[in-house]
């Protein structure tokens, strides 16, 4: 004998399979993207429905339905973000402020030799600051620092850029930060790979005057996707 459903139910079943495809659609998605560990994430999801009343364009109010759905997937960040800048001192402001200007050039310098382009290097800050000695009211000196904030896309040789950048400002050099992203969320829907990590050689193939790179390690971010449908019932 056939199943009546009245129109609440048929609201209901409805949101609750459309919410159910949107989130498994985010999960295959992330399955075929050949990545184990993004699929097994996206795998868990949840759906709530809630009940609930709309009101119409003439006031009435009727009944509604709320359906929500989460998927998670995570994946490994593909560059790095980093906030350095100088620090100088001086006698005075303008012989502080020349050095300044003299060190964040030679970081600029060194990170758009080594592949950083132009367009990712952006100023940050800048500050001069009097400097005091003892209870004196008169600065002895004066401080400058400049700041920028530098976008690495390739963590393969992101380790080389930071100490190529920290050996040209040598003793004035100052990191605030790094902060690893995943550029495009959208990546981790498609096939990729990950790029390698730099790898450093043996003692005996390096020579001890030859720096070596910053290590840095991707690690793995989740990145969650919520979905919420309202239903309003005739």
């Amino acid at each position: 004998m056939p199943v009546r459903l009245s129109s609440t139910q048929r609201a209901l079943l409805t949101g609750v399979t459309a919410a159910g495809l949107l989130i498994g659609a985010f999960a295959a998605g992330a399955a075929q993207g050949g990545d184990p560990a993004a699929a097994a994430t996206a795998s868990g999801r949840t759906m709530a429905v809630q009940p609930g009343t709309a009101a119409g364009a003439d006031g009435a109010s009727g009944a509604k339905i709320t359906v929500t759905g989460t998927g998670a997937v995570s994946g490994t960040p593909d560059q790095l973000l980093l906030s350095m800048g100088v620090q100088t001192s001086d006698a005075s402001v303008s012989a502080a402020l020349q050095r300044a200007n003299h060190a964040v050039r030679a970081v600029t310098a060194a990170l758009a030799r080594s592949g950083v382009r132009r367009s990712d290097i952006q100023t940050s800050g800048m500050s001069i600051q009097p400097q005091y000695a003892g209870n004196s009211a008169l600065p002895t000196g004066y401080g400058a620092s400049e700041s920028i904030a530098v976008t690495l896309r390739r963590l393969a040789t992101a380790g080389t850029q930071i100490s190529d950048a920290v050996r040209a400002g040598g003793n004035a050099t100052e990191v605030a930060g790094v902060s690893l992203n995943v550029s495009d969320a959208s990546s981790l829907l498609e096939q990729g790979s990950a790029e390698p990590l730099p790898m450093i050689a043996s003692g005996a193939a390096r020579s001890s005057a030859t720096p070596s790179p910053v290590p840095v390690s991707p690690g793995r971010q989740r990145m969650t996707v919520t979905v919420t449908a309202v239903f309003a019932l005739a």
